[in-house]
């Protein structure tokens, strides 16, 4: 079934309450997803810097000494332990090699999301229980989406959780079943794409990363999405500075979404978004199949 929220904010006045926002939308999803739950939020960038958060299933003494171990390896870094993942703030140079440096100095750790401002968190169990141990309430940002999963076809576990990122700050979450999963992964790693699991979701997240690393923008490869990617979905993914939503052609997934001058806002269902300010007088709609709705900072601003 799964559960799914987004926000967009135009209106820099919101951006101290993204987090609170965000984990009252998500929490509200519970009963769509109680078996794990993930967000990511896009916040300040630091110039030439970059963000990787990492997970741990033993976090004491994975993430102990490891900014000292980085720098041993040749990367200045800081860490900010935040329960059972870690962001590292690391040099923009460095960011290509973090990878393979990690996979040396702390193979059992995994790699969330990376990007100039984006962090994700996610971790089974139930979402106020996700929402709460990463302290995503007191987060601030620009924009951010959210998941809440039920595994029906998978084990319930982190690496299986939403959202899926396979580029620099690009995530996605996803509502629906792929039915070309398997080809699509083996023309990706045909590419030079790498996966972490087996969830088809992972692909698709993975198939917009290989169009916009060709040039396209969200809203051009999510359009081409319909035609390469076969099933039914619901997808709500996340850019540096854009947001971008779009449905199968059946659509047969519930989904409604909002718009002010304040925010652009999606949920799975209508009470994701009825604690949102200025709710009562916004433009609500059920996004249409088969249409890419997009909405970008810089070319809003």
């Amino acid at each position: 079934m799964c559960g799914i929220v987004g926000l967009f904010l135009k209106d820099k006045a919101l951006e101290p309450r993204l987090g609170s926002l965000l984990s009252d939308m998500l929490i509200t999803m519970t009963d769509r997803g109680p078996d794990s739950a993930g967000i990511a939020i896009y916040g300040e960038t630091s110039d030439g810097k970059a963000k990787v958060t990492v997970q741990s299933a033993a976090p004491g003494a994975d993430f102990l000494d490891l900014a000292e171990d980085l720098a041993k390896a040749g990367l200045t870094a800081e860490l900010a332990v935040k329960s059972t993942h870690a962001v590292i703030l690391i040099d923009q140079s460095d960011l290509a090699n973090i990878r393979s440096v990690l996979t040396v100095v702390r193979p059992n750790v995994r790699i969330m999301g990376s990007g100039e401002s984006v962090e994700i968190f996610k971790e089974v169990g139930l979402p106020k229980d996700v929402v709460q141990r990463f302290s995503v309430r007191a987060m601030g940002g620009t924009h951010g989406i959210g998941h809440t999963r039920m595994a029906t076809e998978s084990a319930v576990t982190t690496l299986g959780a939403h959202p899926f990122s396979t580029g620099a700050d690009q995530c996605l979450v996803h509502n629906g079943s792929l039915s070309n999963h398997n080809n699509l992964r083996r023309e990706l790693i045909r590419e030079g794409m790498s996966f972490e699991t087996q969830n088809d979701s992972e692909v698709a997240a993975a198939y917009l990363t290989a169009e916009m690393a060709k040039g396209k923008d969200l809203g051009q490869a999510l359009t081409g999405a319909l035609d390469d990617l076969d099933g039914f979905f619901t997808f709500v993914v996340g850019t540096k500075t854009g947001f971008g939503v779009v449905r199968d052609p059946i659509a047969c997934k519930p989904a409604v979404m909002a718009e002010t001058e304040q925010y652009v806002a999606f949920g799975s269902e209508y009470r994701a978004l009825v604690n949102l300010p200025g709710i009562e007088t916004a433009r609500v709609w059920e996004p249409e199949p088969a249409t890419v709705y997009f909405w970008d900072h810089e070319k809003t601003a």
